[in-house]
């Protein structure tokens, strides 16, 4: 889509060229965030203070609700601009296959399976144990159930998140910072929408513990890896879809090789070294490889 002047990357500090222009009015992050970590919140505060199992009754039934804030925020945002053109655009990202193409499907399907294996595989060799892999092993005894286990990976969690992160916040930080900072800027509030979490017994990060070293892992992989986010996004004519499949398989993968502290330190220190070498090889003007910003520096502030 042609782009005006005004918005042609501005070496590393200013909005680059990825967002078309004719939607640049409907991109209110600081809205957007601001609705879906307070509706998220809403929910999942009642979960924490009152102790209740945020997997069991009736505390599934709230936590499943804050899960779905970026995805209702985003909705109602869109729903409140209706406007034809941008609902299109919005809905042709999040199902047209066609804008993945198979070189960046294979980044999408098989970069966190590769990065977890290859976290494994340091742990044996530093002198750790292999994890169990219960999971991975109850799904092969019961073929029948990968499905549903699959559908309720992606269903809490990947789709109403990415819904709303990059289906609707990204285009928004980018039609006024660089990809690099947009992306660190929305991997920041990721991380803290997840906070809630920590305080709720019975999941996964309250099993970290809160200001732990896991802690750190577990949101540092966060904000980095939202560097990857975009790249992919960028990279494939802004598809939504992109980013919903490469969540579910950083959710998938990880739950079927059954991560320890250890592997979780490796991983996030290949996170952090994929997400570095896309900077300096992409740029971080569009983190598109544009020749343009080879030049400008790698902070992207």
């Amino acid at each position: 889509m042609a782009l005006s002047s005004e918005n042609e990357a501005e070496g590393v500090g200013g909005p680059n060229e990825v967002v078309p222009t004719a939607f640049l009015r409907y991109a209110n992050p600081r809205r957007f965030f601001a609705l879906a970590l307070g509706l998220s919140w809403l929910f999942w505060t009642p979960i924490a203070l009152l102790g209740w199992e945020p997997f069991s009754m009736p505390g599934v039934v709230l936590f499943a609700l804050g899960g779905l804030g970026p995805a209702a925020t985003e909705f109602v945002l869109i729903l409140r601009d209706a406007d034809p053109e941008y609902v299109r655009d919005y809905k042709q990202r999040v199902i047209d296959y066609r804008r993945i193409g198979p070189r960046w499907a294979l980044v999408v399907l098989l970069f966190f399976p590769v990065v977890n294996g290859i976290a494994l595989g340091i742990v044996v060799l530093t002198g750790g144990p292999l994890p169990a892999f219960e999971t991975a092993t109850d799904l092969i005894a019961d073929p029948i159930t990968i499905l549903p286990y699959a559908g309720f990976i992606l269903l809490f969690g990947p789709l109403p998140e990415e819904l709303g992160w990059r289906g609707y916040a990204l285009d928004g930080l980018q039609a006024r910072w660089s990809a690099f900072s947009a992306s660190l800027i929305l991997g920041i509030l990721w991380a803290a929408w997840h906070l809630p979490l920590f305080f709720m017994e019975g999941s996964f990060q309250a099993e970290l513990g809160l200001l732990t070293p896991q802690f750190a892992f577990y949101t540092g992989s966060i904000v980095v890896s939202s560097i990857l986010y975009t790249w992919i996004y960028n990279n494939t004519n802004r598809s939504t879809l992109s980013a919903i499949l490469f969540h579910f398989m950083t959710n998938f993968s990880g739950e079927l090789m059954g991560l320890g502290d250890r592997a979780r330190l490796y991983q996030f220190g290949l996170i952090l070294l994929a997400a570095t070498l896309v900077v300096l090889a992409w740029g971080p003007g569009t983190l598109t490889g544009n020749p343009r910003e080879r030049s400008a520096g790698v902070l992207g502030f």
